[in-house]
């Protein structure tokens, strides 16, 4: 498996937790989400808490590809986010598979 190389400070952290996994294979992409840790011990939403995952990831993304290929970072994120939007309201598959809750 190609995974990613797990950051140094979740290894340094007892406390650190994985929430999302992302995999493209077989030609669709898979996920592994850990879905309810906040709504089940704080009073945030999840809907709120991904909204924020999802928006530091894309900043983080856009500084990486500043990093790494000297893109501007406002103009890369603006591209994500219109991808997103549009990825969001015009997807271009259906998507499939299901949802298995583990506790």
């Amino acid at each position: 498996m190609n995974e990613c190389p797990i950051p140094e400070a979740a290894l340094l952290d007892d406390s650190a937790v994985e929430m999302l996994r992302v995999w493209i294979t077989e030609g669709d992409l898979h996920c592994s989400m850990k879905v309810g840790r906040y709504a089940e011990v704080m009073d945030i939403t999840e809907e709120s808490v991904w909204g924020t995952i999802l928006a530091d990831v894309a900043r983080t993304l856009s500084k990486a590809l500043h990093v790494g290929y000297a893109c501007d970072p406002a103009e890369t994120l603006a591209k994500i986010g219109d991808a997103f939007f549009e990825g969001l309201f015009a997807p271009l598959t259906e998507g499939s598979g299901g949802f298995v809750q583990h506790h």
